[in-house]
């Protein structure tokens, strides 16, 4: 089972475990983002254009399923107006081994965070507003998975 979701509305983490959890595998791994309340941030406005977006997040599903033996996944990634400690984005793998479950979900986790085309503004407290550019740790997290 593989399941892609882009949407506005929250998610139901545990609701999305179970349905990984049904699939009978030996390990489950998963990741929630949330919004961080860093410096006075008081919400996040995500941009995407829905094709392009979708299509991109199911080709790193496709390299994840390609790279481990994984039984299911489910990658959920908001957009619109998000506040603080709000759920940005949910990643879920079972597999049959702990070690594949891990790997994967960090995989996932990396890619989604520089390979989805989604664009990101933040607005403060102070009146501040500023679009995120892309960082050099999330660059250099990605690099691991690069195959030589």
């Amino acid at each position: 089972m593989i399941s892609v979701r882009i949407q506005e509305g929250d998610f139901d983490p545990g609701a999305e475990l179970a349905r990984l959890e049904g699939l009978g595998g030996g390990a489950l791994a998963s990741f929630i983002g949330l919004v961080r309340s860093d410096g006075g941030l008081i919400d996040m406005e995500l941009e995407h254009y829905p094709g392009m977006t979708l299509k991109a997040v199911e080709a790193i599903v496709a390299e994840a399923v390609h790279r481990w033996p994984l039984l299911g996944v489910g990658v959920i990634h908001r957009h619109g107006r998000l506040k603080v400690g709000d759920r940005i984005v949910f990643v879920g793998v079972t597999s049959p081994r702990r070690a594949a479950a891990l790997e994967a979900c960090a995989f996932l986790i990396d890619w989604l965070k520089t390979g989805a085309p989604f664009w990101k503004r933040e607005r403060f407290a102070d009146g501040r507003a500023r679009w995120v550019e892309a960082c050099a740790s999330d660059d250099a997290a990605v690099a691991r998975w690069v195959e030589a």
